[in-house]
């Protein structure tokens, strides 16, 4: 089986002394996870978080881990390195992807959000919206929830994500976060999904302040 996409180095953890098991999320096939042979003591062209490239992953059945070969054209952390925010930002992105996105579940609309997300990090708040949408938690901040008015919306439901008026909120506020949306209400459905998924969500995206 050969899986072949552009892709985004987001996780390398050392495998032996000489390889690394990577994870990449490709625009194709969302995150693959494979081995990277040699990738710990090569001299030129070392995988890096990060990193955008081409990625072929082959395995001889589905089920195995398999391998990649992997060509990077750029780093995409190299202009992030001075600024310990942004930096922080695309550790949490690719953590999320890599804690919340299931393996080979292609998202061609959220790989290029991700691409957007990691040239402006001040994006980031939509970036965690648009993950939102692909985990099935797609917030509606259209109309109230429970009148259908357009105007006057204060609030955002725990339960359901949708948006709320401030007259229909009223009696509801402590199960409602207050607009506009911001990194403490995407967290808790971002937690909602985690906890969903039997895990909890990962450190880098705890150490982001809201």
């Amino acid at each position: 089986m050969k899986l072949e996409s552009v892709g985004i180095i987001i996780g390398i953890k050392p495998f032996e002394e000489r390889n690394a098991i990577a994870r990449i999320f490709t625009r194709e096939h969302g995150v693959l996870a494979g081995m990277l042979k040699a990738a710990q003591i090569r001299k030129k062209n070392r995988p890096l978080v990060g990193q955008y490239g081409n990625a072929s992953w082959n395995a001889r059945l589905e089920s195995q881990l398999g391998a990649f070969h992997w060509e990077s054209a750029r780093n995409l952390a190299a202009p992030l390195m001075s600024d310990p925010v942004a930096l922080g930002l695309m550790n949490s992105a690719f953590a999320l992807l890599a804690t919340l996105l299931p393996e080979r579940e292609g998202d061609p609309d959220l790989f290029d959000n991700t691409l957007e997300m990691l040239e402006k990090p001040h994006h980031y708040l939509d970036w965690e919206i648009r993950l939102l949408r692909s985990l099935g938690y797609a917030l509606d901040l259209s109309k109230c929830s429970s009148c259908g008015q357009v105007d006057n919306l204060t609030r955002l439901s725990h339960r359901t994500g949708r948006t709320v008026c401030a007259e229909c909120a009223e009696p509801y506020l402590a199960q409602t976060f207050p607009l506009p949306v911001d990194l403490s209400s995407t967290k808790f459905f971002l937690q909602r999904a985690a906890a969903e998924l039997g895990t909890k969500l990962p450190i880098e995206r705890e150490m982001i302040k809201e």
